[in-house]
């Protein structure tokens, strides 16, 4: 956690908010002094802060650490994945299978009351690879490129419920209205395209358990805030100017507006939000000419659509999600955020979670290979998780409904590309896997490796708000070593 005052800090911090800060800062006082020799000091630094920020509060900004990673994809499978039937395979449970299951001197929920029973899974396991990565043998695709991965079995988060579980794990806060993981990372590097989004979001049908708080820019300036593109339709409302009204019309009315803003932002000097809604009048300008291009998938070739599973079920709507994650980070975009929902399974685990991963297995192992090919892997961070694990028990005695509880002491994720340390798997959960038992780490030192990859410093990368410098571990975290290369 960071523990120096303003003025010791502010040469961690980047550069959008030492500028923040000296605006308000500078300002109030030059109002304060009149006219004078230091009014004409400050004068000269504020303009030469604005000159600095004329390329705009997304502009591209270096590392504070070396690092490969230079943008990253994160898939959310919304739910609670159960690593027990994905990638952390449990013999002891063929054992236990349907004996009951005892938490002797713990307090049972509602959800727990009444007779309980250990389940083992319904997938057999194989190992993968040249590493022999622990897979469900239902991962066929993503099998082929097992080496490329890094598997963490040590995580561990504090809530049971889908939406503070996944405000943890997207934003570091169990309760919401703090900034994502990518509004964090867009803040520290900027992006390198300024007619995109620098964060973009790829919901599911349905937004997640906790909505649009998920990917909210909390209290960092709104330039950080994730952009969704819905799923059907038009990717975002009003993206295409109204009928009968030309580009030129448009920009001439953005110069009226910004005008008109520019001269209620000279009466008012510390409102920050207002130069953000005029940023964003502007990005979205440009984003008419360039997202219809990006989101055009006709210039892909038939062997690239096919490598995805698009045009054909159950592949095609998360294959159309990560095959448009590529094009986004190979547009410039630095944070793309993909979710894929109802990995919630408290029964039938074996058609529930094999739907499931029929959906999503060859359209992922099709994104990390096709990076690869393009030589971005290197340079391009992957990451999937949930927001919790699964337990060993919850099963019915003599039927077949086999489901799993949610257990945040125990979890299974992934990293691919960007520095992670690939063919290895770090940490390790009992031999139920109720919890994780080897390089046990909670999630704030998740998301500081994480930042780590990206070239970031949770310490450096911070914002004053409510009287402290806040940042996305809470209150700071170490990394996890063992997870980079």
């Amino acid at each position: 956690m960071s523990t120096n005052g303003p003025a010791g800090e502010t040469n961690l911090r980047p550069h959008s908010q030492r500028l923040s800060s000296q605006r308000l800062v500078r300002r109030e006082f030059l109002y304060g002094m009149g006219a004078s020799l230091g009014s004409v000091a400050l004068t000269a630094m504020m303009a030469s802060d604005l000159d600095a920020a004329a390329d705009g509060p997304l502009a591209p900004r270096p590392q504070q650490a070396p690092a490969q990673a230079q943008r990253c994809i994160f898939l959310m499978m919304e739910g609670g994945p159960s690593h027990i039937d994905t990638f952390d395979p449990k013999p002891e449970l063929e054992r236990l299978h349907l004996q009951e299951f005892n938490r002797s001197g713990e307090q049972k929920s509602a959800m727990e009351s009444g007779k309980r029973y250990f389940v083992k899974s319904p997938f057999k396991f194989r190992q993968a690879g040249q590493s022999g990565a622990d897979m469900a043998e239902n991962w066929s695709h993503l099998a082929g490129v097992a080496d490329d991965l890094c598997f963490y079995r040590g995580c561990q988060v504090d809530s049971v419920n889908h939406p503070t579980a996944m405000y943890q794990m997207n934003c570091g806060n169990r309760f919401g209205g703090d900034p994502a993981m990518g509004a964090w990372v867009t803040y520290g590097l900027g992006s390198v395209n300024q007619n995109l989004p620098g964060f973009v979001v790829l919901p599911a049908d349905s937004y997640p358990q906790g909505g649009s708080a998920n990917w909210s820019n909390g209290y960092l300036p709104a330039h950080f805030q994730g952009t969704p593109l819905r799923p059907t339709g038009s990717p975002i409302l009003d993206l295409n100017p109204p009928a009968g009204v030309s580009r030129q019309r448009q920009r001439q009315n953005l110069d009226l507006i910004a005008t008109l803003n520019q001269q209620h932002a000279a009466q008012h000097p510390t409102h920050d939000d207002l130069s953000a809604r005029i940023a964003n009048y502007e990005l979205a300008f440009r984003m008419q000419m360039q997202v219809p291009e990006v989101l055009d998938m006709s210039d892909e070739d038939q062997r690239t659509l096919d490598m995805y599973g698009v045009g054909k079920e159950p592949t095609d709507a998360f294959g159309r999600k990560c095959l448009l994650a590529r094009k986004l980070v190979s547009s410039g975009v630095r944070f793309v955020q993909l979710y894929h929902g109802s990995w919630d399974s408290h029964d039938y685990i074996a058609r529930a979670h094999g739907s499931l991963v029929s959906a999503v297995d060859q359209p992922i192992a099709a994104l990390i290979q096709d990076l690869k090919d393009r030589g971005l892997l290197d340079t391009t961070l992957i990451v999937w998780c949930g927001e919790f694990g699964r337990s060993p028990d919850n099963g019915v005695r003599g039927g077949t409904a086999y489901g799993r509880d949610h257990n945040p002491k125990a979890m299974t994720m992934w990293m691919a590309g960007g520095g992670v340390n690939a063919g290895h798997t770090i940490g390790a959960t009992d031999e139920t896997g109720a919890q994780a038992v080897e390089n046990v780490r909670h999630v704030r030192d998740v998301h500081v490796t994480l930042l780590r990859l990206l070239g970031l410093d949770d310490n450096k990368l911070t914002f004053y708000h409510a009287g402290r410098f806040k940042q996305l571990s809470q209150f700071g975290g170490k990394v996890i070593d063992e997870l980079i290369a």
